[in-house]
Formats: C-alpha cells, sequence, structure tokens
C-alpha cells in the first residue's frame, strides 16, 4: 500500500513539474516577446536604460519581499500547520489546528500587505533621489525634451505600486504550491507579460513615450497576477481577510516567518544587490549598456526559467516534507536528481549558446532600432552571461534545500559571499571590459556562491555532500564532454548554413540556420547519451515506455 502511495505520489510529481515546466515556457517565450516588443521600441537608447532602471528598482523589492522571501519561508511553515492537522485524531482537534491555520494565513496577509504598502509609499516620496544613484551628468541626456533621469524618476513612481500586488500574488502562490496546486502561478507570468506586449502596442501612439505605455503595462499585469489567483485560493478553502497589526505580530505561525524572512531577506539582498551594483555601474558606463546587459539577461532567464525554476518550486514542498519526516536517503536522491537533470539541461545549451549567441540575438532583437552596435552590445554581455548558467541554476536548486530544513542563513551567508565577489570584480572589469565586465563579475560570483552552498551544506550530516558532489561533477564532466563533441558539426556548419540562407528576413537567414543547428546538435547530443546509457535518460524512457505499455 505504502508503494502504491509512493508511486502515484511520484506520477504526481512528474505531472506537476511537466505542466509547470509547460506553462513557465510559454511564459518565457512571452517574456522574450516582450524584450522584442522593447527592443523594437526603445532599443539601447538613453530612454531603454531609463526604463530598465526604474523596472529594476521595484522588482528588487518584489524579489525581497516576494518570491524568494515569502514564498520560501512561508511555505515550510504553512507545511508544518498541514501536517499538524494531518497527525490530528479527533474532529475537535483538526477543527482547532484548521482555525489555527486560518488566523496564520490572514495574519500573514495583513503582514505582507502592510509591509510593501509602506515601502511603496516610501519609495515613489524618495524616488527623485533614489534615481539619482543610477545616473551620472554624462549619462543624463536630452531625449524627447526630457532628461532621462526625468524620466527615470516618472517611470519609477508609475511602476512601484507593482511592488505591492505581485508581493499579494506572490503570497497566494505561496498558499496554492503549499497544497500542491501549481498551474494557476504558473499561468500568471503568463498574463503578465502578455498585458505589458499588448499595453506597449495599443497606449504608445497615447502615451508620452513607449517607455511609459510599457510601465502602464507592468502594473495592469501586476494587479491580475494577484487577482487571477485568488478564486483557486478561495475554492480550496483558504479565502484570505486582514486582522489587526497586533494580532499579525503576535501569531506564532508569523513570528516563525518573520524568523525565517529576516535572514532570507538579507541574503536575498546580498544577492539581488548585485543587480543594484551591476545597474549602477552599467549606467555610468556608457548609454546602452543597462538595456544590452538586461536583453542579455533575458535570453538566458529564457532557459532558466523553463527547467530552474520549475524544478526547484516542484521540489521545495516535497523536501520539506522529507525533510520533517527526516527520510534522508530520499531526500539526498532527489536533490542529486534535480542537480542532474539541470545538469543535463544548462551545459549541452552553454556549449551551443556560445557559437550561435549572435545569431539568437539578431533573430530574437534585430528590428527598427535595434541596430548592428546594439546586437554588439547585447553579445559582448551574452558570452559571459551564459557561461554563468549553469552554476546560477544550481543555485536555484541547493537553495531550496536549505529552505526545506528551515536553513535560512546558510543561503544568506553564500549570497553575501557571492555579493562581495560581483562588487569588488564589476568596479575592477567594467572600464576595460564595459557590459562584458559586468557580466563576467555575475558569472564568477554564481560560481562562488555555488561552492559556499556546498560547503554550508556540510553541516547537515544527514546530507551526503561529498557523494552529491562527486555524482555532481563527474556527470557535468561527461555532459561537458559530449558537448563539446556534439559542438563540433555545428561550428563547422555554422558558415556554409548562414551562406545558404543569407538575402533573406532574419527570420529565415538566422532562424532556418539556428534550428537546423540545433538539430544536429540535440542528435547529435541525444546519441551519445543513449549510447552511454545515461541514467536521467534511461529514467525517461523508461517511464515512456512503461506508460505506452499500459
Amino acid at each position: 500500500m505504502e508503494q502504491i502511495e509512493k508511486s502515484k505520489k511520484n506520477r504526481s510529481l512528474a505531472k506537476s513539474g511537466i505542466s509547470l515546466s509547460l506553462l513557465t515556457l510559454l511564459s518565457r517565450i512571452l517574456g522574450l516577446i516582450r524584450e522584442m516588443t522593447k527592443a523594437a521600441f526603445l532599443a539601447t537608447s538613453g530612454l531603454a536604460d531609463a526604463f530598465g532602471v526604474a523596472f529594476m528598482i521595484p522588482n528588487l523589492f518584489r524579489r525581497l519581499f516576494a518570491e524568494n522571501s515569502v514564498s520560501v519561508a512561508f511555505i515550510p511553515t504553512f507545511k508544518a500547520y498541514l501536517e499538524k492537522k494531518n497527525k490530528a485524531q479527533a474532529d475537535k482537534e483538526k477543527e482547532e489546528v484548521q482555525k489555527e491555520i486560518k488566523q496564520f494565513v490572514n495574519s500573514t496577509f495583513t503582514l505582507v500587505t502592510f509591509l510593501t504598502a509602506v515601502v511603496v509609499i516610501i519609495g515613489i516620496v524618495l524616488s527623485p533621489w533614489i534615481v539619482k544613484l543610477f545616473a551620472s551628468a554624462e549619462t543624463i541626456n536630452a531625449e524627447d525634451g526630457q532628461s532621462v533621469l526625468n524620466e527615470m524618476n516618472i517611470l519609477t513612481r508609475i511602476m512601484f505600486p507593482y511592488l505591492f500586488f505581485i508581493s499579494i500574488a506572490a503570497l497566494f502562490q505561496g498558499i496554492l504550491n503549499g497544497i500542491k496546486i501549481f498551474a494557476p502561478s504558473g499561468f500568471t507570468p503568463v498574463l503578465f507579460n502578455s498585458i505589458v506586449i499588448t499595453a506597449t502596442y495599443l497606449l504608445s501612439p497615447y502615451a508620452k513615450n513607449p517607455a511609459r505605455a510599457m510601465s502602464y503595462g507592468v502594473l495592469a499585469g501586476g494587479i491580475v497576477q494577484a487577482v487571477f489567483q485568488l478564486p483557486f485560493v478561495i475554492k480550496n478553502g483558504w479565502g484570505v481577510k486582514f486582522t489587526s497589526l497586533k494580532k499579525t505580530f503576535t501569531n506564532s505561525g508569523t513570528k516563525q516567518v518573520l524568523k525565517l524572512i529576516a535572514p532570507t531577506i538579507i541574503g536575498m539582498a546580498a544577492y539581488q544587490l548585485n543587480d543594484v551594483v551591476s545597474t549602477a555601474i552599467a549606467s555610468r558606463t556608457a548609454t546602452g549598456i543597462v538595456s544590452s546587459l538586461q536583453y542579455s539577461l533575458r535570453l538566458q532567464e529564457l532557459i532558466l526559467g523553463i527547467f530552474a525554476v520549475s524544478i526547484g518550486t516542484v521540489i521545495l514542498p516535497d523536501l520539506s516534507g522529507l525533510a520533517k519526516s527526516e527520510k534522508w536517503e530520499d531526500f539526498n536522491k532527489m536533490l542529486i536528481q534535480a542537480l542532474k537533470i539541470i545538469t543535463l539541461i544548462t551545459i549541452p545549451i552553454t556549449f551551443y549558446a556560445l557559437i550561435y549567441g549572435e545569431n539568437l540575438i539578431i533573430l530574437v532583437y534585430k528590428s527598427k532600432k535595434f541596430s548592428d552596435e546594439s546586437v554588439a552590445l547585447t553579445l559582448e554581455a551574452f558570452r559571459f552571461h551564459i557561461a554563468g548558467l549553469f552554476f546560477i541554476a544550481l543555485n536555484r536548486i541547493i537553495s531550496p534545500a536549505f529552505y526545506a530544513q528551515s536553513d535560512a542563513k546558510s543561503p544568506t551567508w553564500a549570497g553575501m559571499i557571492g555579493f562581495a565577489f560581483n562588487m569588488v570584480l564589476a568596479f575592477v572589469l567594467a572600464k576595460p571590459m564595459q557590459g562584458g565586465g559586468i557580466a563576467l563579475a555575475l558569472t564568477i560570483a554564481s560560481a562562488v556562491n555555488t561552492i559556499a552552498l556546498l560547503i554550508f551544506m556540510t553541516k547537515n550530516k544527514k546530507t551526503n555532500v561529498k557523494g552529491l558532489v562527486k555524482a555532481l561533477l563527474i556527470y557535468a564532466l561527461k555532459i561537458g564532454i559530449f558537448s563539446l563533441i556534439a559542438s563540433v558539426p555545428v561550428y563547422f556548419l555554422k558558415t556554409p548554413l548562414l551562406n545558404l540562407f543569407a538575402g533573406h528576413n532574419r527570420f529565415v537567414s538566422q532562424g532556418m540556420p539556428v534550428i537546423i543547428s540545433a538539430i544536429v546538435f540535440g542528435t547529435a547530443g541525444v546519441l551519445l547519451l543513449i549510447i552511454t546509457r545515461d541514467e536521467i535518460v534511461k529514467a525517461i524512457l523508461g517511464k515512456f515506455l512503461k506508460k505506452k505499455s499500459k
């Protein structure tokens, strides 16, 4: 009976992972189209830099209060309450626990809305002084009759309330993910990107400039993300309401969330300050560097978001459950399998992107105002960003392993160490290498962060870190060699393919070589994996064949 339940659980996890990955894929594709829209309207101009800085500021707080703090701190506490309810024997006891959970959820909702409302008000008031940190005298150039700095201030004030709504949306996501419902939360970024794209095209003729139209879309998208998830939260019996601040701050569950969230915010602040420092340095380097870095990161995030975020989101509740139950063998197996899957995905993609980076940038972004100079600026950053894909993806998988054990301090210290490396390297490399140097600094900092996380993981003797690192290094080396072999035909086919399709529009001249070479690369890689009987591929094929035979 236990084996049947375990099998059902595995199938449910796989189904949730596939469903979320597909939704995330759609979201990231739309996110890329959003950046394509921005490239078409703003390219790498001063106005593009102004929008990039203005969006980055509330987005920084979103990551602190929302996705990587509220959800991470909320889910383990919420799961502990649910476990307590499941273990309750008498109906009266279950009712009391349910009431306790309701109070906790309402207190957390009040906490999130109160804190984010305060930050939004302060952010709007202090906006003129905040944006000055990201602009130098050289970068404040007149554009359409007004300075970039002034426009930065206006755009920041338009988008700051986005933080309030997206933080509520993140809490709703935490509730739904805690009861293993992933689809509604996975769909909200699809809505967000669709709204931003639509708003840019529809409002640009009427707004002062396209950046403002895009900003209105960002605000509307944040509101919709919260509103869309609310019916699903209510349907599953977790409708929220405000409670008093006294009850909020004295609730035992909320105290636990604050206990977890405080070091998490510090750690995430250290990690997210990478973006802040990079943006500040980039804005003082040259016009277009900020936007080129963001275009580059969007390409990287397309890949990262589809897999790393999906896997990390799906395994967190299960890792939390295994840690609470002290099933460390299963915990270790799930973690190493997730790390191997992400290795199998990111290393080959890195090799391919290094060969076809310029063509991908031309294919995705080059239109209207996005010139050859814009392509060159973006490529300079992309080559170094993509080199760090593997480490960033590992961090997205390893961090939930700490949060599952209610350990937020270790990722905090790892983030601070990574931030220190990034800050120093960005200052040193920005002047000689400009955008490329800033991107390289982030990649090195991500690698340092991974090493720090693995070192801190040794504190828990139940986690087989030595076995995990050994298995990961051997598998990464194997996939690296296979990727190198698969890259050989792709490298030599590149020039003939580009010559063959030259003279057509960019979707044909760049798109066809990219597609054909990707098929060649993928086929060569898969054949190597099948020939060597790769364990991950065997597991996937085994599940597929088993399903087909039924």
